[in-house]
């Protein structure tokens, strides 16, 4: 279809409206006809373009149909020959006028009469009917709200077991309408539910930017989190925000920053109670101990398992996925805090990655996190290295080196490339296995996540 313009490019262009009058207009007619349909900026500029992977959703094919007199796949399909005129959907009378305008000006005319007392009592009824309707307008309703926060919580599961490749489109899609819907004017208690829900999307988008090699983007998403998260007046969302500052700066090379960040946020949670209070502590555990502070790495690796102790599930837990700090992901970040202190830590490296992947393996497929365990048999093998087990080694990273690409997100790909400094060391100069390891593990590091179409 290139070259050729859609039908529904055609309508919105002969329509004269802006694109953001366009969603805005189909909205309001979704809510005239009693449709549980949104419609994003981002959704609306595929349709025009005629870039439809996945076919719009009954609800929002039979709005498309009132709105703009068509079905579907005419509006999809390349617009005919012959002309077509604008659409002109007209919303109810009461939506389409300023209430300050009609009423002031009818108020006037019938108050010239001021001994006309029953018409000046029929006149306030009708505009107070009129403030009603108004005062209740909404650009979305409650079953699209309790929508969103599904796809949100589809989303942050399927982030632990999906590659990104698979789930981009939608997460993009579904912060692009959550923030649609904050532009509009909706009940002050739904615009703070949609304000967390904004920021759940976007921590994950933030995760998503950091795994894709794109830390300032990433950074962005997160402050964007916090942002709304603030709106919201919720704090456990704040805390999240921070320790997702604090993993971006991480694994950015710059642990001092991630100790402020994981500081902050720990300040911010020290009254909650969700696993993001655990999370907080082992994040700063593991700036410290490339800090070479073993001291103060440890200490902060017993307040995460006091935490634990103390963890009762929260909002932010109760939708889980890549929104909870589950038990095998601590005992996998102690691990990568072990790995960086001295020699005598390498065996309580091995035990917790070993617990990591133990509790896997034994828990909950629901619970299980391609990335954390791709993660934790890392940390294994570089114990290993660490210990001089070579065999071992290999045979841990093994399943890491066999993921495919479009799984190679960057803490893994980071993990793996300190197997590789690793086997650099002297002692290894001589060892056909640590060359045989580093090839395979540059062979890896060679198609990352990053460098395919998402």
């Amino acid at each position: 279809m290139a070259g050729q313009q859609t039908l529904l490019a055609v309508l919105v262009e002969r329509s004269e409206l802006t694109h953001e009058e366009t969603c805005e207009g189909y909205r309001r007619c979704a809510r005239d006809n009693d449709e549980n349909a949104a419609l994003s900026l981002r959704t609306l500029r595929r349709w025009i373009a005629g870039d439809v992977v996945t076919r719009p959703r009954p609800a929002q094919a039979r709005v498309a149909r009132i709105y703009w007199g068509y079905s579907m796949d005419q509006l999809l399909a390349p617009a005919p020959d012959h002309n077509v005129d604008a659409f002109a959907y007209r919303p109810s009378a009461v939506a389409e006028q300023p209430i300050a305008n009609t009423a002031t000006s009818q108020t006037h005319k019938d108050l010239s009469d001021p001994s006309d007392i029953g018409k000046q009592v029929a006149m306030s009824a009708r505009r107070a009917a009129r403030f009603t309707t108004f005062a209740e307008e909404s650009n979305i309703g409650r079953e699209a709200i309790d929508q969103l926060r599904d796809d949100v919580t589809r989303l942050a599961s399927d982030y632990l077991r999906e590659p990104l490749s698979s789930i981009m489109s939608d997460l993009l899609d579904t912060q692009d309408s959550i923030f649609g819907a904050l532009t509009g004017r909706q009940r002050p208690t739904w615009t703070s539910e949609l304000f967390v829900l904004a920021g759940m999307a976007s921590g994950l988008l933030s995760k998503a930017s950091h795994d894709l090699g794109r830390p300032r983007e990433a950074m962005t998403q997160a402050r964007t989190m916090y942002v709304c998260a603030e709106n919201a007046g919720h704090v456990g969302l704040q805390a999240w925000a921070r320790g997702q500052q604090a993993l971006i700066a991480f694994r950015a090379g710059r642990p001092q920053e991630a100790v402020r960040y994981s500081s902050a946020g720990a300040e911010i949670s020290a009254n909650l109670t969700g696993s993001v209070t655990a999370w907080l502590p082992a994040l700063r555990a593991r700036a410290l101990a490339q800090l070479s502070e073993p001291h103060d790495a440890r200490e902060e690796l017993g307040r995460a398992a006091d935490r634990r102790d103390q963890v009762r599930s929260d909002d932010l837990d109760e939708v889980g996925g890549l929104l909870t700090f589950s038990e095998a992901k601590q005992h996998y970040y102690a691990a990568g805090t072990y790995v960086f202190l001295d020699e005598s830590a390498d065996f309580d490296a091995e035990r917790a990655a070993q617990a990591a992947l133990d509790l896997f393996e034994d828990g909950p497929d629901e619970h299980r996190s391609f990335s954390t365990e791709a993660g934790a048999r890392a940390e294994l093998a570089l114990a290993r290295v660490h210990a001089g087990a070579l065999d071992g080694a290999r045979d841990a990273l093994q399943a890491v080196l066999d993921l495919d690409p479009d799984r190679r997100i960057g803490g893994i790909v980071h993990s793996v490339n300190q197997v590789h400094h690793a086997l650099r060391e002297r002692r290894y100069t001589g060892s056909l296995l640590a060359r045989e390891m580093r090839d395979e593990i540059e062979s890896f590091c060679q198609h990352p996540a990053r460098l395919l179409s998402v």
